[in-house]
């Protein structure tokens, strides 16, 4: 569900003397809103109110109508404070520009102002889709947002990609006039429009707009991801926070391995070690009472889907086949559920140890788009519950990657140069030298 657009010539009215020096009450009214905003952040979004007190507040009146961040500095537009419903709206403003800095949006080069424009849409509709999902704060109505739930769990890239490719169905104005925030430039731009405040009439103000150098942005990102790692330890339960950051923390601070040492870590993972009073422990031998001993459950368990809608070739397909026939031939006990698709499920097979060796010659089929929704219908139907569920992909999908819930999934994605699946282990697949 999209945010309805406000009217364009009452918003511009709303704006129209914004920018430009104000009264040292209203700055110190705007400030004590801001302050008592990122206490109640801290109390009730710890991970968000971490961040938020790392920023310095910086009035900008001159040349922000909004607000913005570069990662170090939190500016502001203090009209703009005040017009806030309440320090609810001000906490959603305060985790919007964490997230920014936290997503890494502050700075991204484009080469022209049409691109710019998708660019901070996209970053809008990510970070504000987070944030009215982990209910920080309430979504500001003072001014629109841009807000869809169609994106929700959707990465920057994939959201900037479905709004390129129907860039001639948008109008571009509207969602320019919903933009939250000033989105600052790299010192390398020619762009002078970029960010302007949501697309709403900015006056010439003697206040210039920070720019960002490489060098700079450097710095920040990695003070950004030293700060992130020190407030999600503050935090204690980690489903207060988005899929997105969770996927960055897990970039930080697990070590990188490559596809098919994760493969196996995954396959071998699914092997469980239950209790059993079918032999007993001899730790409880001396005691009034039977422990239960330990029984190994050696059977691997995994459905293998493959996506058949993009540059799949014939060494993609045997290195996957051969990596899980190598590592499944280690047990006895083991059973393999594999499928091809692209909107449907195609020519699914089941493979145990008494057939394995023909996995080899399995033949996939299928070749359109990519719904990875159909996997999980599939297995449903099917009444599959796998251990683990493994997609290799390209990592483009057509909609939503399916169902986080259904079971534990591994993404080996190919041909996608910045793979961002909002759940799941994943590892980008490179051919052995």
């Amino acid at each position: 569900m999209a945010t309805t657009t406000s009217n364009t010539k009452d918003l511009a009215e709303k704006f129209k003397d914004i920018l430009g020096p104000t009264e040292a009450s209203i700055d110190r009214d705007a400030r004590e809103r801001l302050i008592t905003a990122r206490v109640g952040l801290l109390l009730k979004q710890p991970f968000f109110g971490n961040l938020a007190t790392r920023l310095k507040l910086v009035n900008a009146d001159e040349w922000c109508q909004t607000a913005a961040t570069d990662g170090r500095n939190f500016y502001y537009n203090s009209r703009f404070i005040m017009m806030l419903a309440d320090e609810n709206e001000c906490e959603f403003l305060f985790g919007h520009e964490v997230l920014h800095a936290v997503y890494e949006h502050i700075g991204r080069r484009v080469d022209n102002e049409h691109e710019a424009q998708l660019s901070n849409i996209a970053a809008d509709y990510c970070v504000n889709g987070d944030l009215v999902q982990q209910k920080v704060g309430r979504m500001i109505t003072s001014v629109p947002c841009l807000h869809d739930t169609k994106y929700y769990g959707w990465s920057y890239e994939q959201v900037y990609k479905d709004l390129y490719d129907n860039a001639e169905k948008i109008d571009m104005s509207e969602l320019i006039d919903q933009l939250l925030d000033e989105h600052l430039d790299n010192d390398q731009s020619t762009n002078e429009s970029e960010g302007n405040g949501g697309g709403k009439d900015k006056k010439e103000s003697k206040g210039k707009k920070p720019t960002l150098s490489a060098e700079a942005l450097k710095e920040i990102r990695d003070e950004m991801k030293e700060a992130l790692v020190n407030a999600a330890k503050q935090t204690n339960n980690a489903g207060q926070l988005p899929n997105g950051v969770k996927r960055i923390l897990s970039d930080i601070t697990e070590p990188k391995m490559n596809w098919r040492d994760i493969l196996r870590q995954q396959l071998e993972s699914t092997i469980k070690s239950d209790f059993t009073f079918a032999r007993p422990s001899r730790r409880g031998w001396h005691m009034d009472a039977i422990l239960p001993g330990m029984k190994n459950d050696q059977m691997i368990d995994i459905a293998l889907a493959i996506d058949t809608s993009g540059s799949m070739d014939d060494k993609m397909l045997t290195d996957i086949k051969s990596e899980v026939k190598g590592i499944t031939e280690e047990f006895q006990n083991f059973r393999i559920h594999m499928f091809s698709f692209d909107t449907a499920v195609h020519n699914p097979q089941e493979f145990t140890s008494d057939n394995l060796d023909d996995i080899t010659e399995y033949e996939v089929k299928g070749g359109g788009g990519t719904d990875f929704g159909c996997i999980f219908d599939y297995l449903k139907a099917e009444l599959i519950e796998p251990k683990r569920l493994v997609v290799f992909t390209d990592g483009y999908p057509w909609d939503t990657w399916g169902d986080p819930n259904y079971c534990e999934t591994v993404w080996i994605i190919h041909s996608n140069d910045n793979p961002t699946p909002p759940f799941g282990t994943w590892a980008k697949y490179e051919e052995q030298q």
